[in-house]
Order: structure tokens, then sequence, then C-alpha cells
């Protein structure tokens, strides 16, 4: 792996020399100075433009820096130079007579526009949202994209969508959204990339929010999907940005970012290295009721992680209508778990009989590998007429070893030691092929295919200490291999008028899975095809009203571990494992939305209905004081809901973004003969007030609930609790420092109890307040950028 990653490296360093060594030869190197003409002030960010004398169409731009001066270089022959800045006189220079190679502009002066400056005052700035058919468009604005943030902290700002302390992405409160670049997965939007936060706010054209897919999107999950679209023009030149970022608990990391492009090519890079704890505090008493004994135990688990990673990649722009893109990122992490739980076994009478220690040391290696082929052809006359083809590797690996001690401190004896292996291999293969013909102004036409293959080996082991050497436990030891193949074709077909539209489509999918018990012989083999029908679509009003209405199918295949069924050892009286026999959930999604805009208020309210069959649950079974938790296939779900979002700025300075969702559920299934039918409701909200204060600081106040809700066996408690965020901006945003303080108050606890007939199980579990500081500097003509570190599996 080393080798491959030292000829990657290679390679991208020698077509970036290559590039430049065989441009200089037809190169014209155009510099200057832009000022104002009125003070003779230096004026930063003004636009540069060389183009075509015939067509008109941009060669290729900058902006200048914080000094005034510019420079850039094109490979054209015929062109003329144009020099912009907002509210000033636009001014602009013939290609000059000669041979030279080096055009100095000297000191360009630009006055005032005052025509452009009144019209300034009536262009929309504020970031928006509004619906196109299938999806929710929040337009990023200047008050967003002039702030250095990144990606993660825009996707902060879109109603329904949160992210976490880990930079994991939610929609309306549930994880799991597959996050989309220019509507494709791409590393950089992957939680294996961790490249997200590299995205700056100024970057992004628009967020597009489709919580119910059209037949176009992959079938499974119910969360939605977020596509990232960003901007079209580039940035020539060398760009690229540095972050240090520190916190508490004890978590580090320090990011760098290049970009270099030019005509024909983007070349881009990041390496970032980190060390993060992840301590968690644990409570678990499971009352065993027919003989009145409990087990109570009570400790801290760690994961610490030391992370390197490196993405690499180009993108080269064949002409104008054909561009290939090839990315690749590797990253490797380096795992320790020092934990230790104290227990405690409490007699009938309430006595003390036993106590002891369990104490765990886990070192793991986790290299990961990814990669993205990307072709993309623009038909000539219509951006929006596309051929897009994508394939996307994923390669994940845990080499993993465990020892378990147990110590005795009191009563009965409880020594013990075991040990854990754990090889374990995954490989994701995607490709996708779409196609996209506006065939008129109003009429649209999408059609494509998608096959996915997942291939996995899990080789795990348990040995016992007796009598002073290690045996096997062939109950718990085994090699589960799972392959599962995924064939998608779909068609939509979607008119769009000035007020209405609609769009329909249906979705083919082929699952073939397999998995096996190698060591016991035990396989599970399904086969199944399913139609994935959608519509949408949406009314206009006027510019202030619109309604939207759609309905998809969807499906939800059992994860790797939903079907494994090893598990951790770590806590041996609280057992998690998988089900080989899971089947997978299919739903039924209904759902209207409007959006209201008054004044300098948006409103967003919605309701929708969702059908689910076979839905998954986690079961726990009861024996000898240990719990077991396996998930189960359940009867039916149906779940009514409403959802609310507005977002006011009754002054400049002052933002409030509230999100408001509940909804009412009726369950009805049977397990093992007992039947599990009931009615429920639960209710999340968000309100997150966002201040500009003086000398370029933003500051940032979220509060967060979640109400308690019922599963098949559990009640799981409510939550509230509330983060903080400060930021400054420096150097015309050139640099950022900024602190953040996740859950505050350490308020947020997720807390369960499980009552049943003859046991009682109650669980809690605590992350605690994150603290992070965090400094990034743009150079060249990037901007601050932010290295998120979060975790990546």
């Amino acid at each position: 792996m080393k080798y491959y990653c030292i000829q990657l490296l290679s390679f991208f360093f020698l077509s970036l020399n290559s590039q430049v060594s065989f441009a200089q030869e037809n190169t014209y190197t155009i510099t200057g100075k832009v000022v104002e003409e009125a003070s003779g002030q230096p004026i930063a960010f003004a636009t540069v433009m060389v183009a075509e004398v015939e067509s008109k169409k941009p060669i290729a731009g900058t902006t200048t820096s914080d000094d005034g001066r510019f420079q850039l270089k094109t490979e054209a022959s015929d062109f003329y130079i144009e020099v912009s800045f907002l509210g000033f006189q636009n001014k602009i220079f013939a290609k000059p007579l000669g041979q030279a190679r080096k055009i100095d502009l000297g000191t360009i002066a630009l006055s005032e526009n005052a025509e452009q400056l009144r019209e300034v005052v009536v262009q929309g700035e504020i970031s928006r949202t509004e619906f196109k058919l299938d999806k929710r468009v929040f337009n990023v604005g200047k008050d967003l994209s002039t702030t250095g943030a990144s990606a993660l902290e825009v996707l902060n700002n879109v109603p329904s969508v949160n992210v976490n302390i880990e930079g994991q992405v939610s929609l309306r409160g549930s994880q799991g959204v597959q996050i989309l670049i220019n509507g494709k997965p791409s590393i950089i939007a992957s939680e294996q990339g961790n490249a997200l936060g590299t995205i700056t706010a100024d970057m992004i054209d628009r967020i597009e929010v489709i919580t119910n897919p059209s037949a176009k999107y992959d079938a499974e999950g119910t969360s939605g999907i977020i596509n990232i679209v960003i901007k079209k023009e580039d940035r020539k030149g060398l760009n690229g940005s540095i972050s240090v970022n520190t916190g508490a608990p004890n978590t580090h990391s320090v990011g760098v970012s290049l970009n270099r492009r030019t005509e024909k090519f983007n070349l881009f890079s990041q390496l970032g290295v980190g060390i993060r704890e992840l301590p968690n505090d644990i409570e678990t008493r499971n009352v065993d009721l027919t003989n009145n004994r409990t087990i109570l135990s009570k400790g801290t688990e760690y994961r610490n992680e030391t992370y390197y990673n490196i993405v690499l990649g180009t993108d080269y722009h064949i002409n104008e209508t054909n561009v290939l893109t090839l990315s690749g990122n590797f990253a490797m992490e380096i795992e320790e778990q020092p934990s230790s739980t104290a227990f405690a076994a409490i007699a009938p009478n309430g006595d003390t009989s036993a106590e002891w220690e369990r104490n765990e040391v886990t070192e793991a290696k986790n290299p990961k590998l990814q990669y993205e082929l990307q072709y993309k052809k623009d038909f000539k006359g219509d951006e929006d007429h596309t051929l897009l083809f994508s394939a996307l590797g994923n390669f994940f690996g845990k080499d993993q070893s465990s020892e378990f001690v147990n110590t005795t401190i009191a009563g009965d004896n409880n020594d013990a030691t075991q040990q854990t292996r754990t090889d374990f291999k995954e490989a994701v293969f995607t490709y996708k092929l779409d196609y996209t013909n506006p065939f008129t102004d109003q009429w649209t036409l999408e059609t494509g295919a998608q096959y996915v293959l997942n291939d996995v080996s899990n080789d795990y082991e348990v040995n016992n200490l007796v009598n002073g050497a290690f045996e096997n436990d062939p109950g718990l030891t085994n090699i589960f291999e799972y392959n599962q193949k995924v064939l998608g074709l779909y068609g939509t077909a979607s008119y769009e008028g000035e007020k209405w539209g609609i769009k329909a489509g249906l979705r083919l999918e082929q699952t073939d899975l397999s998995t096996l018990l190698a060591t016991s012989g035990e396989a599970n083999d399904q086969d199944y095809t399913n139609f994935f029908p959608s519509v949408h679509t949406s009314y206009k009003f006027n510019e202030r009203i619109s309604l939207q209405a759609g309905y998809s199918k969807r499906i939800y295949r059992p994860r790797l571990w939903d079907l494994n069924p090893f598990f951790n050892i770590r806590n041996n009286y609280s057992i998690r494992q998988g089900n080989p026999d899971l089947l997978p959930e299919f739903t039924d999604s209904y759902e209207i939305t409007s959006i209201y805009i008054l004044g300098k208020t948006s409103l967003n309210l919605g309701i929708y209905r969702r059908y689910t069959t076979d839905v998954i649950e986690r079961v726990s079974t009861f024996e000898n004081n240990i719990s077991t938790y396996r998930p189960e296939n359940i009867g039916t779900n149906q779940s009514n809901g409403i959802e609310f979002n507005s977002k006011y700025s009754p002054v400049k300075w002052f933002t409030l973004t509230g999100d408001f969702n509940y909804s009412q559920f009726k369950r009805e299934g049977m397990f093992e003969d007992a039947v599990f039918d009931f009615k429920g409701d639960q209710w999340s909200a968000k309100l997150m007030a966002k201040l500009k204060l003086p000398v370029d600081i933003d500051l940032e106040m979220t509060g967060n609930y979640e109400s308690s809700y019922q599963t098949v066996q559990s009640t799981i408690s409510d939550n509230l609790y509330m983060d903080l965020g400060l930021r400054k901006s420096m150097f015309k945003g050139k640099a950022v420092l900024s602190l953040s303080i996740r859950d505050v108050f350490e308020s947020r606890i997720d807390e369960s109890q499980i009552a049943q007939a003859d046991f009682e199980i109650y669980n809690t579990r605590q992350r605690g307040r994150f603290v992070s500081f965090g400094f990034s500097y743009g150079f060249g003509k990037g901007e601050a950028m932010e290295y998120s570190g979060q975790r990546r599996r």
C-alpha cells in the first residue's frame, strides 16, 4: 500500500510539472494592479477576465489580492481583457500588438458606477428556499458565501438539516441521509473521505434537499438526499488552505488542501492527520424478576484514534463539452480502546454478593481506500442536456485484537480472561449511468442504470483462558461471508411550466443477497425484484407561495451488522448481535409541503404519511441476567406527521431559524406468540439564533429537544441540549478563528428502559461536553477552509 501511495503522489506532481513545462512556450502572462479612481486605494477581489474576441466567451479569470494586484495566464491567441468590480464601471483592454508573452497593464483605475450601485440594493443577497418539482432548493446568498464557512456550516443553515458533533448530517432528525456532489456520489461527500469540510460556502451555488426522492435515485433508505451543487466558475492558478484544530476531549488535527487550475486541468489534493479521543460513560442494570437477582455495570468506554488521510484527483476538460474526473482517497486509522467496567451482583435481599472489574485492551488498524472515475458529456446548446458515467470503489479493512480481563474485587470468584481476533474486509463497487434530455423548455426525460456490488468477509474468533492456556470457543468463532448485488434501471418524465409542474417515474431494482457462516455451513440466500414508482407535482401561486406534493416507494435493506450474528463481548452481560434471516423493510411515503415568504420571513409547512412493512426492531431476550439484543422483522408501522420550519431575519445582524417535527405512529405485529400492538407519538424541535457582532464575529446558539418515545419493548427518554459556536473572520475572509461547544450543559444523555413481565433492563450512555478550537487560513486565491476531522466509520 505504501508503494501505491508513493506512485500516486509521483503521478500527481509529475502531471503538475509537465503541464507547466508544456504550456510555457504558448502562454501569455498578464499582470497589473486595480485601484479606486477617487481614492487610489487598491481593490481586493476585483474580477479580471480573458475572453474570446468573437464569441465573447470567458477563457480564463482570476481575482485581485488584498493589494489589488493580479496575475493571469492564458494559452489563447485571440482575446481581450476585462476588469470589473461590483459598483464600478468595467474597463476593457485589447490584446497588445507584437509577440511579447508578458503583458503588464500597469495601474488600472476603476470609477464608481452610480446606476449599478442602485441596482445592487434590490438584488437578493439572502439565502432563500424555493421548490423545484421533487426537491427543495436552498440558494446560498451573500449572507453565507462571504463568511468563509465550510459546507458543513452551510448545511446547518438549511431548514430541516442538522450536523452533529462528529460531522454526521441528518435530515428531519434522521441520519443515513445520502450526500451527493453535483448529483453524484463523491469522495468529498463520503464519510471515508473526511473532506466535506473543505468545500467553502463561496464555492456552493445551491443545496438541494430531497425528502421524498424520485425514481431517478436509489430506492434505498427513507432519510432523503442532500445534493450540493458547486458553482461552475473556476479560479485559475494555485489555491490552497491550511487548518489546525484542537479540542477536548483530547482531539487535534491538521489539514492541508491544494488546488491547481488551468484551462484544461483541475488538480486537487488534501492531506490530513489527527488524533481523537472518544469517551462514553456507560451504565447498565439488568434485573431478573424471577429470582430477583440484579447485575449492575458502570464504566467508561474509550475509542482513541490516530488517523492519516490523503486525497488526490484531477478534472481533465477534454474540450468545453467533455470532462473526465479521476480521484483517489487513502486513509489509515489506528485504534486503541482502553476501557474499564465495574460490575456488581445484587442478591434478592439487597446485599452485594460479588464485585469485579472487567478491563479491555484493544488495538486495531483500519486501512481505507476509495477511488472515483467519472465522465461527463454536456451537449452543445443546452447545459442541462447531459450524459454522466461514474464508477466508485470503496475498500475497508479491520485487523483487530482484544483482551478482556475480569478481576474479582469481593465476593464470588469472577476471574476470567478472554481474547478476540477480528479480520474484516469489505469492498463496495458502484457503477452509474445517467442521461438527461430537456427536449423542450418544459419537458425533460431522464433515464439511467446503476449496479452496486458489496462483498464482505468477517473472520471472528474468541479464546478463553483455561488452566493457563487459551482454548477456542467454537460457539462464538466463525467466518461470516456477505455478498449483495443490486441492479437498478429507471426512467422519469417531467413537465415544468411557469406555475405548475409534474414529474413521474418508475425504478426497477433486482437484489441478490447471500450470507454464509463458513465454519458451520449455515447459508441464507435472498433474491427479489421490486418496482419503485414515484410521482411529484408542484404549483407556484405567486412569488411568495408555492405548494409541492409527492409519493415514492422506498426500501431499507438490512446492513451487514444487522445480519452478522457475531458480537462484541466488551460487556458480556449486554450483547448485541445480528440476524442472518432478516428481511428488507418497504415503505410507501406520501408528502405535501408548502413554502410561504413573508417579507424577511420564510415559512415551510409539510404533512407526511409513511406505511412500512416488515419493520426491523431490536428485540431483547433475557437469560441468566444476560440480555441479548437481536434485530427482528416485526409487523407494520403507520406514521403520520407534520413538519414546520421557519427563518426570520428582522435585522441584518440577527437571524432566527426554527424546526419542529411531530408524528403519531401505530404499530402492529407479533414475535414468538407475543402481540406487539401499540400507538405512540414523538416530536423534536430545534431553535438556532445567529448574531453578527462587531469586528466580524458571528455567534451561533442552537437549542435541541427530542421527546421520549416508545419502541416494541423500550421507552426512550427525552433529550434537551444546547450547542454554541463563535467565529471570527480576519483578513477579508482569508483567515477564520472558530470556537464550538457541543452539549454546553452536558445534558444530552441516551437513556432507555425495558420493562417486561420477567425482566427489566436500564441503559444510559453519555458523551459529555465537546469543545473545539480551530484556525484556518487560505492562500493563493483560496479562502479559509475547514478540515472537519470527523470520525469516518
